[in-house]
C-alpha cells in the first residue's frame, strides 16, 4: 500500500519549515507522496493542530508533531 504523509503547518512558523525540509527528503528518498496543509485554512484543523504544529499525519493517521522523528518515520513508511 502507498502511503501519503502530511504536515500541517502554519504561515511563519519556523519548525513547520524545518519539518517540511525533512519530510521533502525522507519522502523523496523513499518514493512516498507528501503533501502540507495549513491548519489556519480549517476551523477544525486548527482546534485539532493548533497548538502543536508541526503535526506529521501518515495516510491521515497521527504520526508525530513538532518534530520529525526520522527513523521512527521511516519505519512507518517501510
Amino acid at each position: 500500500m502507498a502511503h501519503h504523509v502530511t504536515v500541517m503547518t502554519r504561515t511563519g512558523c519556523h519548525l513547520c519549515e524545518v519539518a517540511e525540509q525533512d519530510i521533502e527528503r525522507i519522502c523523496g528518498e523513499l518514493g512516498v507522496a507528501w503533501s502540507a496543509q495549513d491548519v489556519d485554512s480549517d476551523p477544525e484543523w486548527r482546534a485539532e493542530y493548533g497548538d502543536r504544529v508541526p503535526v506529521i499525519l501518515i495516510d491521515d493517521a497521527e504520526h508525530g508533531y513538532w518534530r520529525v522523528e526520522e527513523d521512527r518515520l521511516r519505519k512507518a513508511l517501510a
